[in-house]
């Protein structure tokens, strides 16, 4: 019995860490457009739409790094949940659109 509920608990990990990391490298591949796009700009090549793509996303490259420095608290696997709830209540999300569960991942890999 504690053999299946070890096999489940690495499952859902490595589940976990797979999901993770493919959110990873959509905020890479994401922030790779954003430059390009800021690079667009300062060449006064880049539209308004294009504008505003960038601008989301150097909106969440500053929620990323507003946990970043929760998560040097000595006490960041209580602070940070607590923070991401009192976020959800009151209606401000802090988590970058990538990690949001309700967000389908893109898996950068297809799109080459």
């Amino acid at each position: 019995m504690k053999k299946l509920i070890s096999r489940k608990r690495k499952y859902s990990f490595k589940k976990k860490m797979q999901s993770f990391k493919q959110a990873l490298a959509q905020e890479k591949q994401e922030t790779i457009e954003m430059l390009s796009i800021y690079k667009k700009f300062t060449k006064r090549t880049a539209n308004k739409a294009e504008m505003k793509i960038a601008h989301t996303q150097f909106f969440d490259l500053l929620k990323g790094c507003g946990l970043g420095v929760f998560a040097l608290l000595p006490l960041a696997p209580i602070t940070i949940p607590i923070l991401l709830k009192v976020g959800k209540m009151i209606g401000v999300d802090l988590m970058p659109t990538s990690f949001n569960e309700k967000t389908p991942v893109k898996n950068p890999a297809q799109d080459k």
